[in-house]
Protein backbone atom coordinates (compact mmCIF):
# COMPACT_ATOMS: atom_id res chain seq x y z
CA UNK A 1 0.00 0.00 0.00
CA UNK A 2 0.97 3.73 -0.85
CA UNK A 3 2.13 5.49 2.42
CA UNK A 4 -0.79 7.66 3.35
CA UNK A 5 0.87 10.36 5.59
CA UNK A 6 0.61 13.91 4.32
CA UNK A 7 3.21 15.65 3.31
CA UNK A 8 1.77 19.06 4.74
CA UNK A 9 1.43 17.58 8.14
CA UNK A 10 5.39 16.72 8.06
CA UNK A 11 6.31 20.62 7.92
CA UNK A 12 4.12 21.68 10.53
CA UNK A 13 5.77 22.87 13.73
CA UNK A 14 2.59 22.91 16.46
CA UNK A 15 3.15 23.26 19.55
CA UNK A 16 7.11 23.31 19.11
CA UNK A 17 8.87 25.67 20.73
CA UNK A 18 12.05 26.99 18.36
CA UNK A 19 15.00 29.04 19.78
CA UNK A 20 16.66 31.32 17.21
CA UNK A 21 19.47 32.76 18.15
CA UNK A 22 21.39 35.90 16.01
CA UNK A 23 17.66 35.95 15.31
CA UNK A 24 16.96 39.88 15.59
CA UNK A 25 18.07 40.28 12.15
CA UNK A 26 19.11 38.68 8.92
CA UNK A 27 18.10 35.11 7.95
CA UNK A 28 17.73 34.12 12.03
CA UNK A 29 14.60 37.00 12.04
CA UNK A 30 13.39 35.45 8.38
CA UNK A 31 13.78 32.13 10.20
CA UNK A 32 12.03 33.14 13.06
CA UNK A 33 8.94 34.22 11.26
CA UNK A 34 9.07 30.88 9.07
CA UNK A 35 9.14 28.79 12.22
CA UNK A 36 5.84 30.83 13.95
CA UNK A 37 4.21 30.69 10.21
CA UNK A 38 4.33 27.23 10.44
CA UNK A 39 2.87 27.12 14.28
CA UNK A 40 5.90 27.11 16.34
CA UNK A 41 6.07 29.52 19.62
CA UNK A 42 9.80 31.42 18.61
CA UNK A 43 12.32 32.69 21.28
CA UNK A 44 14.13 35.20 19.39
CA UNK A 45 18.27 35.45 20.97
CA UNK A 46 20.64 38.48 20.52
CA UNK A 47 22.80 40.53 22.33
CA UNK A 48 19.76 43.37 22.66
CA UNK A 49 16.97 43.19 24.52
CA UNK A 50 15.58 45.80 22.65
CA UNK A 51 16.11 43.89 19.13
CA UNK A 52 14.91 40.78 20.65
CA UNK A 53 11.47 42.58 21.70
CA UNK A 54 11.14 44.30 18.22
CA UNK A 55 11.42 41.23 16.18
CA UNK A 56 9.54 38.87 18.61
CA UNK A 57 6.47 41.50 18.32
CA UNK A 58 7.02 41.44 14.69
CA UNK A 59 6.21 37.77 14.80
CA UNK A 60 3.43 37.87 17.23
CA UNK A 61 1.86 40.27 15.54
CA UNK A 62 2.01 38.70 11.92
CA UNK A 63 1.43 35.09 13.06
CA UNK A 64 -0.41 35.28 16.42
CA UNK A 65 2.59 32.75 17.73
CA UNK A 66 3.43 32.97 21.09
CA UNK A 67 6.79 34.41 21.03
CA UNK A 68 9.66 35.41 23.79
CA UNK A 69 12.64 37.62 23.29
CA UNK A 70 15.99 37.09 25.26
CA UNK A 71 18.97 38.37 25.24
CA UNK A 72 22.36 36.87 26.01
CA UNK A 73 26.19 36.72 24.26
CA UNK A 74 26.63 33.19 23.53
CA UNK A 75 29.94 33.36 23.71
CA UNK A 76 29.92 33.45 27.26
CA UNK A 77 29.25 30.15 29.00
CA UNK A 78 26.82 31.32 31.94
CA UNK A 79 24.85 33.25 29.70
CA UNK A 80 24.13 30.38 27.37
CA UNK A 81 23.11 28.12 30.26
CA UNK A 82 20.49 31.00 31.41
CA UNK A 83 19.57 31.54 27.96
CA UNK A 84 18.49 27.97 27.24
CA UNK A 85 17.16 27.83 31.22
CA UNK A 86 15.24 30.55 30.56
CA UNK A 87 13.11 28.88 27.88
CA UNK A 88 12.48 25.54 29.47
CA UNK A 89 11.65 27.60 32.14
CA UNK A 90 8.97 30.01 30.58
CA UNK A 91 7.88 26.81 28.12
CA UNK A 92 8.53 23.81 29.71
CA UNK A 93 10.01 22.29 26.60
CA UNK A 94 12.74 22.98 24.09
CA UNK A 95 12.09 21.13 20.44
CA UNK A 96 14.35 23.47 17.76
CA UNK A 97 17.43 25.29 17.79
CA UNK A 98 18.68 27.39 15.08
CA UNK A 99 22.50 28.43 15.71
CA UNK A 100 22.34 31.51 13.38
CA UNK A 101 24.19 33.84 15.65
CA UNK A 102 27.45 35.19 13.53
CA UNK A 103 30.16 37.52 12.50
CA UNK A 104 32.37 38.30 8.81
CA UNK A 105 35.31 40.27 9.36
CA UNK A 106 36.97 41.01 6.04
CA UNK A 107 40.58 41.11 5.35
CA UNK A 108 44.13 39.56 4.05
CA UNK A 109 45.32 36.85 6.78
CA UNK A 110 48.10 39.45 7.05
CA UNK A 111 45.87 42.30 8.08
CA UNK A 112 44.05 40.56 10.56
CA UNK A 113 44.39 41.13 14.03
CA UNK A 114 44.41 38.12 16.48
CA UNK A 115 41.38 39.77 18.34
CA UNK A 116 39.54 40.08 14.94
CA UNK A 117 40.31 36.98 14.27
CA UNK A 118 39.51 35.40 17.92
CA UNK A 119 36.35 37.60 17.85
CA UNK A 120 34.71 35.59 14.99
CA UNK A 121 35.82 32.08 16.13
CA UNK A 122 34.05 33.08 19.66
CA UNK A 123 30.59 33.93 17.94
CA UNK A 124 30.66 31.66 14.76
CA UNK A 125 32.10 28.63 16.16
CA UNK A 126 32.29 28.68 19.96
CA UNK A 127 29.06 30.38 20.47
CA UNK A 128 27.59 27.40 18.27
CA UNK A 129 29.30 24.68 20.74
CA UNK A 130 28.09 26.35 23.78
CA UNK A 131 24.55 26.51 22.50
CA UNK A 132 24.53 22.82 20.92
CA UNK A 133 25.97 21.22 24.49
CA UNK A 134 23.08 23.35 26.03
CA UNK A 135 20.43 22.25 23.29
CA UNK A 136 22.18 18.20 24.28
CA UNK A 137 21.32 18.18 27.65
CA UNK A 138 18.19 19.26 27.74
CA UNK A 139 16.71 16.94 24.14
CA UNK A 140 18.57 14.04 24.87
CA UNK A 141 16.75 13.10 27.88
CA UNK A 142 13.33 14.36 26.34
CA UNK A 143 14.09 11.69 23.42
CA UNK A 144 13.85 14.47 20.50
CA UNK A 145 15.00 17.37 19.32
CA UNK A 146 16.13 19.11 15.75
CA UNK A 147 19.39 21.55 16.13
CA UNK A 148 20.15 23.42 12.60
CA UNK A 149 23.75 25.20 12.99
CA UNK A 150 24.15 27.97 10.03
CA UNK A 151 27.26 27.46 8.53
CA UNK A 152 27.82 29.07 4.95
CA UNK A 153 28.97 27.70 1.75
CA UNK A 154 31.83 29.51 3.03
CA UNK A 155 32.38 26.36 5.19
CA UNK A 156 33.04 24.16 1.93
CA UNK A 157 34.75 26.65 -0.53
CA UNK A 158 37.20 29.25 -0.23
CA UNK A 159 37.22 32.74 -0.94
CA UNK A 160 39.68 35.85 -0.37
CA UNK A 161 39.69 37.91 2.20
CA UNK A 162 37.27 35.34 4.93
CA UNK A 163 40.42 33.42 6.26
CA UNK A 164 38.44 33.47 10.23
CA UNK A 165 35.05 33.39 8.54
CA UNK A 166 36.35 30.46 6.72
CA UNK A 167 37.71 28.53 9.68
CA UNK A 168 34.49 29.37 11.23
CA UNK A 169 32.03 28.38 9.31
CA UNK A 170 33.99 24.70 8.01
CA UNK A 171 34.20 23.77 12.03
CA UNK A 172 30.66 24.30 12.59
CA UNK A 173 30.10 21.72 9.66
CA UNK A 174 32.66 19.61 11.52
CA UNK A 175 30.94 20.02 14.95
CA UNK A 176 27.52 19.07 13.33
CA UNK A 177 28.73 15.78 12.27
CA UNK A 178 30.42 15.20 15.29
CA UNK A 179 27.42 15.88 17.42
CA UNK A 180 24.76 14.28 15.14
CA UNK A 181 26.72 11.08 15.92
CA UNK A 182 26.34 11.03 20.10
CA UNK A 183 22.74 12.08 19.51
CA UNK A 184 21.34 10.12 16.58
CA UNK A 185 20.60 6.88 19.41
CA UNK A 186 18.84 9.47 21.42
CA UNK A 187 16.18 10.83 18.81
CA UNK A 188 17.71 14.12 18.53
CA UNK A 189 18.88 15.34 14.99
CA UNK A 190 21.90 18.02 13.80
CA UNK A 191 21.88 19.52 10.85
CA UNK A 192 23.83 22.08 9.38
CA UNK A 193 22.19 24.51 6.95
CA UNK A 194 24.66 26.88 4.48
CA UNK A 195 23.64 29.83 3.09
CA UNK A 196 25.56 31.30 -0.28
CA UNK A 197 25.42 35.23 -0.49
CA UNK A 198 22.10 36.45 1.01
CA UNK A 199 21.85 40.44 1.49
CA UNK A 200 22.01 40.28 5.10
CA UNK A 201 23.14 43.21 7.16
CA UNK A 202 26.51 41.25 6.78
CA UNK A 203 26.95 41.56 3.04
CA UNK A 204 25.43 45.28 2.37
CA UNK A 205 28.92 46.87 3.30
CA UNK A 206 29.69 44.52 -0.04
CA UNK A 207 27.35 47.00 -2.55
CA UNK A 208 30.17 49.90 -1.71
CA UNK A 209 32.36 47.83 -3.81
CA UNK A 210 30.62 46.79 -7.23
CA UNK A 211 33.37 45.28 -8.41
CA UNK A 212 33.88 42.79 -6.29
CA UNK A 213 30.05 42.10 -5.47
CA UNK A 214 29.86 41.72 -9.55
CA UNK A 215 32.72 38.85 -9.10
CA UNK A 216 30.76 37.25 -6.21
CA UNK A 217 27.72 36.91 -7.42
CA UNK A 218 29.10 35.43 -10.34
CA UNK A 219 30.07 32.58 -8.45
CA UNK A 220 26.73 31.16 -8.00
CA UNK A 221 25.12 29.51 -11.09
CA UNK A 222 21.98 31.47 -10.71
CA UNK A 223 24.34 34.95 -11.25
CA UNK A 224 22.68 36.68 -8.82
CA UNK A 225 21.87 37.28 -4.54
CA UNK A 226 19.66 34.90 -2.62
CA UNK A 227 15.88 36.59 -1.32
CA UNK A 228 15.56 36.62 2.19
CA UNK A 229 12.29 34.25 1.62
CA UNK A 230 14.59 31.68 -0.25
CA UNK A 231 15.91 30.64 3.12
CA UNK A 232 12.87 29.97 4.72
CA UNK A 233 12.01 26.42 2.95
CA UNK A 234 15.48 25.18 3.83
CA UNK A 235 15.25 25.74 7.35
CA UNK A 236 11.42 24.73 7.99
CA UNK A 237 12.59 21.32 6.39
CA UNK A 238 15.10 20.94 8.74
CA UNK A 239 13.45 21.84 11.51
CA UNK A 240 10.43 19.49 11.25
CA UNK A 241 9.57 16.25 11.00
CA UNK A 242 9.59 16.11 7.36
CA UNK A 243 13.71 15.72 7.37
CA UNK A 244 13.13 13.27 10.20
CA UNK A 245 15.61 10.88 8.56
CA UNK A 246 18.36 13.52 8.28
CA UNK A 247 20.94 13.96 10.73
CA UNK A 248 24.62 14.86 9.93
CA UNK A 249 24.43 16.09 7.05
CA UNK A 250 25.13 19.73 4.93
CA UNK A 251 22.01 21.48 3.12
CA UNK A 252 23.59 24.24 0.46
CA UNK A 253 21.16 27.03 -0.66
CA UNK A 254 23.71 28.83 -2.71
CA UNK A 255 22.49 29.47 -5.74
CA UNK A 256 24.39 26.50 -7.40
CA UNK A 257 27.75 27.81 -6.17
CA UNK A 258 29.40 24.40 -4.91
CA UNK A 259 28.05 22.82 -8.08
Amino acid sequence: MIDSTNVFDLFKLDDRVALITGGSKGLGASIGMAYAQAGASVVINSRSQEDCDAVAKEIADETSARTLGIAADVTQEDAVDGLFGKVTEEFGRLDVVLNSAGINIRHPIEEFSFEEYKQVIDINLTGTWLCCRAAGRIMKPAGTGAVINVSSTLGKVGLEDRSAYTSSKSGVIGMTRSVAKEWAEHGVRCNALCPGPFLTEMNKPLLNQPERVSKLIRLTAMNRWAEMHEIKGAALFLASDASSYVTGSELYVDGGWTC
